[in-house]
């Protein structure tokens, strides 16, 4: 049943991102100022995830909060286009990661494949959300993927919060927590601010390759161990990158450089087990702190500036790593 759970968790984050992606791009920032909308809709959906997760950690129950985030996207939809839709749709999309989210740590044991699976299908709803926005497409139609997200919500798992704990002091958790946040913010701020020259094209491909890496690298590093598996993908996609305006090294540079995603969620909520729905959005405050200074102008790094980027991540990420892999038994070397 954990799978099946899964599963549906995967099939709704689809929907949810694409709902949302859909509402902001397609209805409401044609009728209101776009720099603002967007920059509140990225605060409300992953900045709050942190605070958020801290509540899910106090009283449990996945299930609600991720029901509650549907349903908040669906009254994104119902409200008019403006700054509280955005929102209101903001707070859904970050009720339904935290839920999720939380759920898929608290199911899946030592493993990161799991959330891997999860994370990765979010990917495609933006890439279909922001197509679909450009090319007119009926946006009523998410009213109806809000109500199969509620459908296809199962009725509750097996597995919820032990119990909030927050960690001890434990001598270098600090650290290694903050390594495994620059390493998601330098990500993002890559991810955001690339200049791959065929992505226009092909867009297609970039997103199954970010999608692809996200759903491999958990599952690869549970059964090569999660050090190499993460040394090794970074360390091939700066190679990568450096040819990465050419697509036939692009695209393997993006699926690589993803495959480190689950990770460092794995890693930072095994750092702190105890309050795992605040480590899972302490990692989404990251993303909206590397989304800042491309919101605020920063656009087009070279191919050789990734490469540099992806190579300076790799002694970090191994640091955080290195801190959460003590005792780990998916084999952390």
């Amino acid at each position: 049943m954990a799978k099946v759970r899964l599963l549906r968790y995967a099939v709704v984050h689809f929907l949810v991102d694409l709902g949302c992606t859909l509402l902001v791009l397609g209805r409401i920032c044609p009728q209101s100022n776009s720099a603002m909308v967007i920059l509140l809709y990225n605060f409300f959906a992953f900045a709050v995830q942190m605070p958020m997760g801290l509540v899910a950690d106090k009283i449990g129950r996945c299930r609600y909060f991720a029901a509650a985030g549907c349903l908040l996207v669906l009254a994104g939809w119902l409200l008019p286009a403006g700054v509280p839709a955005a929102m209101t749709a903001g707070l859904g999309n970050a009720a339904f990661h935290v839920g999720g989210g939380l759920n898929t740590l608290n199911e899946s044991g030592d493993k990161a494949g799991p959330l891997g699976l999860f994370v990765s299908t979010g990917a495609f709803g933006v890439y279909f959300g922001g197509q679909w926005a450009l090319n007119g497409y009926d946006p009523y139609i998410c009213l109806l993927l809000g109500i199969s997200a509620l459908v296809l919500l199962p009725a509750g798992g097996k597995t919820e919060n032990a119990g909030l704990e927050l960690p001890g002091g434990n001598e270098g958790l600090i650290p290694a927590i903050l390594c495994l946040l620059a390493v998601v913010i330098l990500r993002s701020l890559l991810g955001l601010a690339a200049d791959l020259p065929w992505k226009a094209e092909h867009g297609i491909l970039a997103v199954s390759a970010v999608a692809g890496g996200k759903a491999a690298g958990g599952y690869l590093a549970d059964r090569f161990g999660t050090m190499r598996v993460a040394m090794a993908s970074l360390g091939l996609a700066a190679v990568c990158f450096f040819a990465g305006k050419h697509i036939l090294f692009g695209v393997p540079a993006l699926f690589l450089f993803n495959m480190t995603m689950p990770l460092t969620l794995w890693a930072v909520a095994r750092l702190m087990p105890g309050i795992k729905g605040f480590s899972f959005g302490l990692l989404t405050f990251g993303l909206f702190l590397g989304f800042l200074p491309v919101f605020y102008g920063m656009s087009g790094l070279t191919t050789v500036c990734l490469g540099i980027g992806t190579v300076i991540s790799i002694p970090i990420l191994y640091c955080g790593l290195r801190k959460a892999g003590k005792g780990n038994t998916n084999g952390i070397s």
